[in-house]
């Protein structure tokens, strides 16, 4: 690539590869240990960058998920990513951290961000443009809080730092998803065995 202080002349063409139309993005609602808690149900989109982390840890993945970050809309490295999550008012992740900076930015809406867990959690209420930004090792989620608007979902805009970078959920939020696959089963084993029962 040279000295970065050497101006490059690019074309419209090399240019365009670099632009994102949000009309236009794939957005996923899978991919992350807790995308089918009922609280959580929201669709990440992967703007720019989210290289998917070698890991073989199950609370360990990218931060838009599996399937986002196998999609983003302009497929570069270096050194921070940018994405959109969409949500409806009272959804959002479970708690988890992030191996570099991230950095929350409502684009609609009101959104709560959260820290800490049990006792010494904290949280503020961004506004549209608002921003907070949460170093490594601190615990945090964030969710629409914009209750007047029930059935509308709202847009917040994430920026985290690194080549591929790496989200893990804590172990509370790993029991929580955890329990709520136990909680869908449970149904489907009491109609067998009431089946059985009546065979």
């Amino acid at each position: 690539m040279g000295d970065w202080r050497d101006v490059r002349i690019w074309t419209r063409d090399e240019m365009m590869k670099r632009v994102a139309r949000f009309k236009d993005l794939k957005g996923s609602d899978g991919g992350l240990p807790d995308s089918d808690v009922p609280e959580c149900r929201r669709t990440l989109y992967a703007v720019i960058g989210f290289q998917p982390p070698q890991t073989d840890s199950d609370a360990v993945t990218s931060p838009v998920g599996g399937d986002a970050s196998s999609m983003p809309a302009i497929a570069v490295s270096e050194g921070f990513n940018l994405g959109y999550a969409k949500a409806k008012p009272g959804k959002g992740p479970l708690m988890h951290n992030h191996d570099t900076n991230e950095t929350f930015i409502p684009m609609t809406g009101r959104w709560r961000c959260e820290w800490n867990e049990g006792p010494a959690i904290e949280y503020v209420d961004l506004d549209p443009l608002d921003v907070i930004s949460f170093p490594v090792g601190v615990a945090r989620r964030f969710m629409n809080v914009t209750y007047d608007e029930p059935q509308k979902e709202h847009i917040l805009m994430f920026v985290i730092g690194g080549n591929e970078p790496q989200a893990e959920f804590t172990p509370a939020a790993m029991k929580r998803c955890e329990d709520w696959q136990k909680q869908k089963t449970q149904p489907n084993a009491q109609k067998t065995k009431q089946a059985a029962k009546r065979a």
